[in-house]
Parts: structure tokens; C-alpha cells; sequence
């Protein structure tokens, strides 16, 4: 027992697992370069939406101009993902003890709301176009898409290995919402192939692509909503996180066993609440040491992003 004892101090005292971040630290910082990331987005659709509107004003295509509509509410669902990050960054304070990361989430399923708004918009005005005999569009209209598709698709790609990295809901709505602007555009553009080849007849091509083009955002737009009520909900963390999380703490010396490990996730990080079993005649004090170095494990793990951790000590016999 005096060795163990001595073996947990070292560990303890002598850093033998890193120093662990400040609470929530790594978290907010990580929810501050998602906001810089989401500020470029709105950036880029203010660009791209006035591109899309002189492009289907002068060149005849409702298409592009329901494009550049959607751009506008990309610029606003983008803000407020942008303010979702700011408000989750801020410190735990005593109204929100464990900080205020499920204002990503939140901010998730307001993006899934835009998205469903927007398909809906689209939709009804591309029917409206389509029982209403117009001139067909311009050819200049195609090579104008070809580039913000490829823009689109660039910068979702780019939100998407961003989300990923982060772990972050929000992340992987906006990329969504860039990723469905991008079909949105090439639904546009195909649309507009199509009118242009087959001439008188087929005017209305592109507006059939674009109500093509609603069904699928609609149906990206649902399988956002049930990602964010995931995160709302607290819904269990995935069978290899936790048994990644267990291995961490199952290393740490008089650590004999685990009982509940239960997890959940709060805007860019976890939450933990571990109970561990040490020998039952250990003193108060080193139980109390065991537990504060499982917590030190568990916190250092930066791949985790781990932000939190309560430990409950229970004797093994």
C-alpha cells in the first residue's frame, strides 16, 4: 500500500501526465476560430449573392436570382452560427455552471430552420416560374455558375474539415448550408444547359432544376435538425469514445476498476462523470489523490477535448 501510495504522489506532484488546460480553455478557443471561419463564409456570400443577382437580372434566369436569395440567407443564418461561437466561448459563470457550449447546438438547429425556410422560398417561387411563360436565359449564365459552384464547394469543404476537427455541430451546419447553396447553383446550371439546348419549349428548365434542388436541401436540412437535438438532448457519446475515455483512466496508478462513465457533449467539448473503484484500505487522502489524477489524465488529453471531469472514489472490496 505505501508504494502505491507513493506511486500516485509522483504521479501527482512529479507531472507525469501534462498539466491539464484551464477548464473550457481549449474549448473557447477552438469556438473563436470557428467564428473568424463563419465571418469569412458571410464575407464570401455577400460577394457571391450580388455576383448571383446581376447574373440572373441581366441574364434572364430566375434561377440564379433564387440563388442569390438563398446567398442573403446564408448571410444571416452565418451570423447567427458566428454569435452561437462568441456566446459559447464565454467562461462558465454562475447562471451556467458548465459553461455555455449548447449555444452551438442552438445555433445548429436555427441554421436547420434557415435551411427549411430557404428550400420552402425557393420552392414556391420556383413553381410560380414555371406556370408563368417567360424568355429563356442567357448562355453567359453558365460559365457565372460553373465559378460559384466551385467557390461553394471549395469553402464547404473547407467548413467541413473544420467541424470535423472541432467536433463541432454548427461547423457541420454551415458547411451544409454552403454545400447546399452549391446545389443549389449546379441544379441552376443544369437547368440552364437544358433550356438553352433544347430552345423554345423549355424556358422553364431551370426552375424545374431549381424545385429538384429543394428537395435535397430539405432533406440535408432534416438530417441537420436530428444532429442538433443529438447535442441538445445529450445523446450518448459514441461505444469508442468511451471505451478510449476508460482506457485513459484505467491507466492511472490505483485505479482497480470502473463503474458508470457517463459522457456528454457540450458545444466543442465533453463533459465527464467517471466512478472509479480503488482498495478499500487506502487512506481518505490517496483515494482523494487517485482521483484528482484521473481527472489530470482525462483533462490532458487534448484529442478528447475533455473539458470537464467529476470523480466519484468507491471502495473495490
Amino acid at each position: 500500500m505505501r508504494s502505491l501510495e507513493v506511486a500516485v504522489r509522483l504521479h501527482h506532484a512529479e507531472g507525469v501526465t501534462p498539466p491539464p488546460p484551464p477548464a473550457h480553455a481549449l474549448a473557447a478557443q477552438a469556438a473563436r476560430r470557428a467564428a473568424r471561419l463563419v465571418l469569412r463564409g458571410v464575407v464570401l456570400n455577400v460577394g457571391l449573392a450580388a455576383v448571383k443577382f446581376a447574373g440572373g437580372v441581366l441574364g434572364n434566369t430566375y434561377a440564379l436570382v433564387a440563388d442569390a436569395a438563398e446567398s442573403l440567407v446564408d448571410i444571416f443564418s452565418s451570423i447567427l452560427v458566428w454569435a452561437g461561437f462568441r456566446v459559447a466561448a464565454l467562461p462558465p459563470d454562475a447562471n451556467h455552471p458548465y459553461g455555455h457550449g449548447k449555444a452551438e447546438a442552438l445555433a445548429a438547429l436555427l441554421v436547420a430552420a434557415f435551411i427549411f425556410g430557404t428550400a420552402g422560398w425557393v420552392g414556391y417561387h420556383a413553381v410560380r416560374e414555371i406556370i408563368t411563360p417567360h424568355q429563356g436565359p442567357s448562355w453567359w449564365t453558365l460559365p457565372l455558375l460553373a465559378g460559384v459552384v466551385a467557390v461553394k464547394l471549395w469553402f464547404a469543404r473547407r467548413l467541413q474539415s473544420a467541424g470535423i476537427e472541432s467536433g463541432s455541430t454548427a461547423l457541420g451546419a454551415e458547411a451544409l448550408h454552403h454545400w447546399s447553396d452549391a446545389v443549389t447553383s449546379a441544379a441552376a446550371f443544369v437547368g440552364i444547359a437544358i433550356a438553352l439546348v433544347g430552345g423554345k419549349g423549355w424556358e422553364a428548365a431551370d426552375d424545374w432544376a431549381a424545385l429538384l434542388a429543394c428537395a435535397f436541401i430539405a432533406f440535408n436540412g432534416a438530417g441537420m435538425v436530428m444532429r442538433g437535438l443529438a447535442d441538445v438532448m445529450d445523446q450518448a457519446v459514441p461505444v469508442h469514445f468511451e471505451r478510449e475515455v476508460r482506457e485513459l483512466a484505467l491507466a492511472v496508478a490505483g485505479v482497480q476498476a470502473l463503474d458508470k462513465v457517463r459522457m456528454r457533449k457540450s458545444g466543442l467539448s465533453y463533459l465527464v462523470d467517471i466512478q472509479i473503484r480503488v482498495k478499500g484500505e487506502l487512506p481518505v487522502r490517496v483515494g482523494h489523490e487517485i482521483a484528482h489524477a484521473v481527472k489530470d489524465s482525462l483533462l490532458a488529453s487534448a484529442r478528447h477535448r475533455i473539458s470537464d471531469v467529476t470523480v466519484h472514489v468507491e471502495p473495490a472490496d
